[in-house]
C-alpha cells in the first residue's frame, strides 16, 4: 500500500525535506498521533499472516493512566489493548509453527509479562517473587498481633535495614520509615493485614533463536529484572524459566545475538556505568567495559557494539571489550536504533539528538542527517506494509513520522563530519626495531654530546660558507635581482627555439616606489666561437616602475657539435664599472643544426 504524503505549510519544514529528499521520501508526518514511547517499546511484524507488517507500538500514556498497547497497519490505528502499568519493553516472538505463521507479543510491564495473540490478550506471565527478609516478616507479624508499636516498630525496622544489605526491605516497610511520627499509626493499621511480598520489577526484553537461525525458529525471551539484578532466559510457548544470570549491578539496555541451544552472547548496559558480556554456561559475565558516563543506548551491528553516552559521545567495541573509535555528537542523545537492510546489505546506528536531528552512523562515519519536526524520543527501521526500507520515528510531543529509503539511495563510506581526514586515524605499520637500530639508539645515548657539538660545527661552517657566497655575489652582482636602493631592478630571460637561431628575450622591471631609473644598457658576454649575436650591446630605455620591459635579440649557434655554453648578460649603469645586475642564461643544445 501506499502511505499518504504529509504537506508542510512552514517554510522550515519544507527546507528540513528538501535537504533530507535525496536519500528518503517523507511518507506520513502526524504531529497529534498522541505516541508517546521509546524505541525498547515498538516493533515491526506480519501479525495476521497476511504479508503486510504491522506497527506494535507500547504507548506510555500520561505516565500514570492511558497506558496502552497500540497496533497501526499503514497510518491508520488497528488495534489497541489497555495496560494496567508502564510498558518497559516489547518483544515480537514465535510461540509456535502453525501455518500461517503469526507470532506473538510480549509486554514487559511491572513484574508482569502480557502475552497477546491474534492481537488479543492470550497470557499473563508473572516473575517469581523475591525472597524475604525473615526478620521483617517477623516484625509485621507481631505488628499484626498488636504485640508492638509504631515506635518500636520503626526502631526495628531501621535496625533490620542496616544490619541486612542483601534482602532489602519490603516497599511498605520503606514507605513506614518515610512519615512522620503523627502519621504512622494510621499507616500501620491500613496496611498491617496485608502479606509481605516482594516483586522484581522488568527492564527491557528481548529475544533470539532457540535452536535455529532461520525466521520459521522458535524464539526465548531475555528478560532484565530490575531489582535483583539479574537476567531471565524463558521459553514463553512453555510459561518457564530456562536459565537465569546475576550481574553486577541493574540492567539499562540488552542486546541478544546467537541460538540459546547452540552459543549465544548477551551484551548489557548496567546502571553502574558498565557493560558486561555474557556467554552460554556462564552465570556470571565474561568480559566488563567501563565507560566514563553513563549509556543512554546500546545497538549491536555485525560483530561490534556501539554505545551511546550521556558526555555527548558515541563509541564503539569489539565483542571482547577492545575500543575501537569514538565519534563526537552536536547534541545529547535521545535514542538510538539499528538500520539493518539486508536487502541491501546495509547496517548502520541511527542516533536520535535532543537538537531535532537523527545523525546515521556507519562505524565512526556520518553518513546522513535527517532533520525532524520535533526531538525522536523512538526509532524504529525495517519493514512496514510491504516497503522494506521504512523508517518509523515518534516524537517528543507525540507526533508520529514515516519515512522511506530511496532504493536509489547511496551512503558513502566519508565522514560529514568536520574534523582531521579519516586517513590520519588509521595506524601506521611500523616494522619492528632491528638490531642496528637498537646499537644506534645506544651509540647515541652514550655520545650524545658530542655528537652534538659535532653538528654544530657542521651546522656554523655550513652557515658561514653561506654568508660569504651571498656578500660575494653582491659585491660582484651576480644576482638577477638588484641590491642597489637607487637602482632596484629585476630581470628574467626566456630562450625559445630549437636552433640553430634562438630569440632572447629578456623581461626588465623597475621594482620602486614611484622613482624612475635612466642612463642603464645591457650587454652580453659569450663565446664566440659557439654563438654570434647581431646585436650585443643595448641602451635600455626609461624604466617607469611597476612596467615590465621586454627586450629581444636573435642567437645563432656556430657549433656543429651538439655542445652549449652559457651567455651572461650584464646591466650597467653609465659611468659604474660595476654591473647593477647579472643573469646566466643556459642555452640549450640546438637540435636543428646537429640535426642537419
Amino acid at each position: 500500500f501506499n502511505f499518504p504524503t504529509a504537506r508542510y505549510d512552514d517554510d522550515n519544514n519544507n527546507n528540513n525535506r528538501n535537504e533530507t529528499n535525496s536519500k528518503w521520501l517523507d511518507a506520513h508526518y502526524d504531529p497529534v498521533a498522541n505516541l508517546y514511547t521509546f524505541s525498547s517499546c515498538t516493533g515491526l511484524a506480519d501479525l495476521q499472516g497476511d504479508g503486510e507488517n504491522k506497527l506494535v507500538v507500547g504507548d506510555l500514556g500520561t505516565g500514570v493512566y492511558n497506558m496502552k498497547l497500540k497496533v497501526y497497519k499503514g497510518t491508520n490505528l488497528l488495534s489497541e489493548n489497555t495496560l494496567l502499568d508502564l510498558p518497559t519493553g516489547v518483544a515480537i516472538f514465535l510461540m509456535d509453527q502453525n501455518e500461517p505463521l503469526t507470532p506473538a507479543i510480549a509486554v514487559a510491564s511491572g513484574p508482569y509479562i502480557y502475552i497477546y495473540k491474534n492481537l488479543r490478550p492470550y497470557f499473563k506471565f508473572t516473575l517469581p517473587a523475591l525472597e524475604v527478609n525473615p526478620l521483617e516478616q517477623e516484625v509485621w507479624s507481631q505488628v499484626k498481633e498488636d504485640k508492638i508499636d509504631p515506635v518500636t516498630l520503626k526502631e526495628m525496622l531501621e535496625g533490620i535495614r542496616y544490619k541486612n544489605d542483601n534482602l532489602p526491605l519490603f516497599k511498605k516497610s520503606f514507605r513506614f520509615l518515610m512519615l512522620d511520627m503523627q502519621e504512622t499509626e494510621a499507616f500501620v493499621n491500613l496496611h498491617k493485614h496485608q502479606p509481605i511480598k516482594r516483586q522484581t520489577f522488568l527492564d527491557t526484553p528481548s529475544y533470539f533463536a532457540k535452536s535455529r537461525s532461520d525466521r520459521r525458529a522458535l524464539t526465548c525471551t531475555v528478560l532484565c529484572t530490575y531489582s535483583n539484578k539479574s537476567l531471565h532466559i524463558s521459553s514463553l510457548f512453555f510459561f518457564s524459566l530456562n536459565t537465569q544470570m546475576s550481574l553486577p549491578s541493574a540492567p539499562a539496555f540488552l542486546d541478544v545475538t546467537g541460538q540459546f541451544d547452540v552459543e549465544f552472547r548477551i551484551t548489557v548496559a548496567c546502571r553502574n556505568g558498565n557493560i558486561y558480556i555474557l556467554r552460554r554456561d556462564a552465570k556470571r559475565p565474561k568480559y566488563c567495559i567501563e565507560l566514563s558516563s553513563q549509556p543512554v543506548g546500546l545497538v549491536r551491528v555485525s560483530k561490534n557494539v556501539v554505545v551511546g553516552c550521556t558526555n555527548e559521545t558515541l563509541l564503539g567495541y569489539t565483542q571482547k571489550g577492545k575500543k575501537l573509535w569514538t565519534a563526537y555528537l552536536p547534541a545529547p542523545i535521545t535514542t538510538m536504533s539499528l538500520l539493518d537492510h539486508k536487502t541491501r546489505g546495509l547496517q548502520a546506528v541511527l542516533v536520535g539528538l535532543a537538537n531535532s536531528e537523527v545523525h546515521m552512523y556507519r562505524d565512526k562515519n556520518l553518513v546522513n542527517i535527517i532533520n525532524t519536526q520535533d526531538v525522536v524520543t523512538s526509532i524504529c527501521f525495517g519493514r512496514y506494509g510491504r516497503e522494506d526500507g521504512t523508517l518509523i520515528m515518534t516524537t517528543k510531543g507525540g507526533g508520529l513520522i514515516i519515512k522511506i529509503l530511496k532504493r536509489t539511495a547511496q551512503f558513502e563510506e566519508k565522514d560529514m563530519t568536520p574534523g582531521p581526514p579519516l586517513a590520519q586515524s588509521i595506524k601506521l605499520n611500523i616494522p619492528k626495531k632491528t638490531k642496528l637500530y637498537v646499537d644506534q639508539t645506544l651509540r647515541e645515548r652514550e655520545n650524545a654530546v658530542a655528537m652534538h657539538r659535532a653538528f654544530q660545527v657542521d651546522l656554523y661552517r655550513l652557515r658561514l660558507t653561506t654568508a660569504r657566497a651571498y656578500i660575494k655575489n653582491l659585491e660582484a652582482s651576480l644576482n638577477p635581482m638588484s641590491s642597489s636602493a637607487l637602482e632596484p631592478l629585476k630581470m628574467n630571460a626566456v630562450v625559445q627555439g630549437i636552433g640553430p637561431s634562438f630569440k632572447l628575450t629578456l623581461n626588465i622591471q623597475n621594482t620602486s616606489a614611484a622613482r624612475p631609473v635612466i642612463n642603464l644598457f645591457l650587454s652580453f658576454l659569450y663565446d664566440e666561437k659557439l654563438y654570434s649575436m647581431k646585436t650585443s650591446f643595448f641602451k635600455i630605455p626609461m624604466l617607469v616602475p611597476g612596467l615590465n620591459y621586454p627586450i629581444e635579440t636573435f642567437v645563432d649557434c656556430l657549433s656543429d657539435k651538439g655542445i652549449s655554453d652559457v651567455i651572461k648578460v650584464f646591466v650597467l649603469r653609465e659611468g659604474k664599472s660595476t654591473p647593477l645586475l647579472t643573469a646566466h642564461i643556459n642555452m640549450p643544445v640546438s637540435e636543428g643544426l646537429s640535426a642537419a
